[in-house]
């Protein structure tokens, strides 16, 4: 509920806003946003308008918070500026509306169709490491391949424990060490990361950005220069001991997702740049396997 002051009343004494006045306060708030998320875009009113089948002059005053939106017409605007599921949320609120897009726990059951493709294609990518994780690389789930290669590098994933892939990756005294091509790979992912931040536009990723940011050599990886590349891909090259892992990542995500938290997942899934990295994940798994059918 808004506030204000008005002549007449006993300081400290407050009264409700009008109905008006909170409607004024919404249209000026998805004015705002509408015109944010246009430039953050590079587009014309022009432009928008085209891709919306509105005219300019509406678009205009939308902006200008002379005319307010219908629930259809935010939802019409939101598509065509390629705005993701929870920002439409917010711009649905801005304009007096609720929200249209949900955001279901992964492990609801209504997502256990979702849920069994997850788990499928972790499963599939066997022996070799998969993961999934939300917006902000925080881990969700892992097959056993991903298990054995953090084990070895690190030690064992602990059931329970939060993980930033993230952080794991950029900060010092992680996977860092043992990732012989660091400087690379972490100024490539940082750059992933101010991306996701320009697209989306908030608080929660910009703080991811400036956690990562704010690591010590981030800032010198980000600005070394780029050599010629050494293949079609960056690859990642793991080394601990004598053992070395030449690793290279796809990344997908579930197609036509009308829920906020499926279009944010991620699936990573690594594989082998040669045939010894491979063997030495091949090995591991029949070693997993002899330990699961002793126990």
């Amino acid at each position: 509920m808004r506030f204000r002051f008005a002549c007449g009343i006993l300081p400290g004494e407050i009264i409700p806003a009008t109905t008006s006045q909170v409607f004024m306060s919404q249209q000026r708030d998805f004015a705002a946003s509408l015109r944010w998320w246009r430039q953050r875009k590079g587009h014309s009113q022009l432009e928008l308008a085209g891709r919306a089948d509105i005219s300019q002059r509406h678009l205009s005053f939308l902006e200008l918070g002379r005319a307010a939106p219908s629930r259809d017409m935010v939802i019409r605007l939101a598509a065509a500026l390629d705005v993701p599921l929870r920002q439409q949320n917010a711009l649905l609120v801005a304009a007096g509306f609720a929200p249209v897009w949900r955001q279901t726990d992964l492990a609801a059951p209504e997502l256990a169709q979702i849920r069994y493709a997850l788990d499928f294609m972790l499963a599939q990518q066997e022996p070799f490491p998969a993961v999934v994780v939300d917006r902000h690389w925080n881990l969700l789930l892992a097959n056993s391949g991903a298990g054995q290669l953090v084990e070895f590098l690190v030690g064992p994933l602990v059931s329970g424990t939060a993980v930033n892939l993230a952080d794991a990756l950029v900060a010092p005294g992680v996977l860092r060490p043992y990732l012989t091509n660091w400087t690379e790979v972490a100024g490539y992912f940082v750059r992933s990361v101010e991306a996701d931040a320009a697209a989306d536009g908030t608080t929660a990723t910009a703080d991811l950005l400036k956690r990562l940011l704010a690591y010590d050599g981030v800032e010198a990886a980000l600005a070394a220069p780029a050599g010629p590349a050494s293949g079609p891909v960056l690859p990642m090259l793991f080394r601990k001991g004598d053992l070395s892992l030449q690793l290279f990542t796809t990344i997908a995500t579930l197609g036509t997702p009308q829920d906020v938290t499926l279009q944010e997942l991620r699936i990573e899934s690594f594989f082998p740049m040669d045939e010894e990295t491979a063997q030495i994940f091949r090995n591991w798994s029949k070693v997993n396997a002899a330990k699961a059918a002793q126990s």
